[in-house]
């Protein structure tokens, strides 16, 4: 699902027009697409309190009011009565609802000292065309919103966020449960900034033009299943353990051979063909009992003192290897000789950080740094928006893909295009997810896949393997074992 600015969905939404249907009948449509939603899961609300401004929002949130009051529900409107000058199609809707004697339209005012348990909040404010910081009147408004304990729902946007581009630290924003948007994704429901006011994201289809979507060129592009069933490959017969290629992941230290041994595990569960681990001995035991199907290639004691090159071998290096000097000195003989794909996380991260020596890494590499390790490796950033901006021109530079793991993890590519997940949950914030997701990368990639589809791939199945987990186990129980666990019932779900 392409990820559009500001401008180009208000280009969209032109388009979309121009084709035949009137702005009315597309604000009509889309109020009708909220009112569906709306009347699905709170069919026992007592009430709706809608809060309108005078653009297109706002008429969406009249046209709401209307299409709920006329399938029963009780409705009070909230707009600012000393300005009442509306857009022509919130002109329109406003009328309409002024023609209803059952509906309540009151001054923003009247609302402040109320306290409604049993209903439900809706802001129609702002849409996803603000581009200045909010009046104190709206601010006001919003912090005494924000500050009453019932659900509450965004249509388009939450008001204070604009769609494309960080806020000012500590600005006033409505923080919605739900937000009710249509037909794309905004990029500020997807940083840790922002995206913390939305809630969960409901992306309602309005029809807009198919040719305009298609043809319009973005960098930004949000993971759904239609994009993951394209890339997938079913397994075929008549195939063997060589069609699935050699995965070979490379980790573990005295004391942290789980990371190695969940990466391993992870990339059988994957499908890898042929799978080894080359460990320090004092994991001998251990990854051979845990894990009989992978086979063990010691290197040193302790930590490890070698690579071994294989031939047709793709390469996992990082989870648990420890930053010894024996380790480090292996680490650099082999990025010196290999130039096929690998894929570098954790400790072989922060060996490079540590050493400025990005200049190593092959090109079509797939590195995975969480937020700490990305500032180790490239410099710090003000906020997550600039990283993903530094992330587009490091890529591009170092001909790498970066994968920044995140609540909704970023897959940046050499050509700068950025791909969200939306995959995963909270309860994947423990030691040992990121180890889980270098198995998965490695494996498929040692499957033939498309480096870049291996990373689209491979991030949504981490994710989706972490949220069938969370259904399983809880959130707070889950773990990174559980994800693994999970990863076979992720591959039924795209077979049925």
């Amino acid at each position: 699902m392409k990820i559009l600015t500001a401008n180009q969905i208000k280009n969209c939404d032109t388009a979309t027009i121009e084709k035949g249907i009137s702005s009315i009948s597309l604000m009509e449509k889309a109020a009708t697409k909220c009112c569906d939603w709306m009347i699905n899961y709170f069919r026992n609300a007592d009430k709706f309190l809608i809060f309108c401004g005078n653009g297109n929002n706002g008429g969406d949130g009249f046209a709401i009011a209307r299409l709920l009051y006329e399938k029963g529900f009780d409705i009070e409107v909230y707009i600012n009565k000393e300005n009442m000058k509306f857009y022509r199609e919130a002109e329109i809707n406003f009328k309409k609802i002024k023609a209803i004697s059952g509906i309540d339209v009151k001054d923003f005012s009247e609302y402040l000292n109320v306290n409604d348990e049993k209903s439900i909040i809706v802001d129609a404010l702002f849409g996803y065309g603000l581009n200045r910081e909010l009046s104190d009147d709206f601010k006001n408004l919003i912090e005494k919103l924000n500050q009453i304990q019932v659900p509450k729902i965004s249509i388009d946007i939450p008001t204070g966020l604009y769609a494309d581009k960080i806020i000012e630290e500590n600005s006033t924003v409505f923080k919605a449960d739900f937000t009710l948007t249509f037909q794309f994704y905004k990029r500020s429901f997807l940083h840790p900034e922002t995206g913390k006011f939305c809630g969960k994201i409901i992306v309602l289809n309005i029809d807009l033009d198919k040719d305009f979507i298609n043809e319009i060129e973005t960098d930004y592009v949000v993971i759904d299943e239609k994009l993951i069933k394209e890339i997938y490959k079913p397994r075929e017969d008549f195939t063997h353990k060589g069609t699935f290629g050699k995965s070979i992941l490379v980790g573990g230290s005295y004391g942290k051979m789980g990371a190695i041994l969940m990466s391993c595990l992870s990339a059988l569960k994957t499908g890898s063909g042929l799978t080894f681990t080359i460990a320090p001995e004092c994991g001998n035991i251990i990854l051979q009992s845990q894990i009989p199907e992978a086979m063990f290639i010691g290197s040193g004691e302790n930590y490890i003192d070698k690579i071994e090159i294989q031939e047709k071998a793709i390469y996992g290096i990082g989870p648990g290897l420890g930053k010894e000097k024996q380790t480090q000195k292996a680490f650099f003989e082999f990025l010196d000789s290999y130039v096929q794909d690998v894929v570098l996380d954790a400790d072989a991260l922060n060996i490079l950080a540590e050493n400025n020596k990005l200049n190593l890494v092959p090109k079509n590499a797939v590195i995975t740094p969480h937020p700490l390790e990305f500032e180790r490796l490239f410099g710090k950033t003000a906020n997550s928006f600039e990283r993903i901006e530094l992330a587009k021109q490091k890529a591009q530079e170092l001909q790498i893909f970066i994968i920044l793991k995140d609540h909704h993890t970023a897959i940046v590519t050499p050509q700068k295009k950025v791909y969200y997940n939306i995959t995963g949950n909270s309860g994947m914030a423990k030691g040992g997810s990121g180890d889980v997701l270098t198995g998965i990368l490695t494996s498929l990639i040692s499957q033939k896949y498309d480096i870049e589809k291996a990373c689209i791939f491979g991030v949504w199945l981490h994710g989706k393997a972490g949220d069938f987990a969370a259904a399983a186990y809880s959130k707070e129980a889950m773990l990174p074992t559980d994800l693994i666990n999970k990863i076979g019932s992720v591959y039924q779900y795209l077979n049925t």
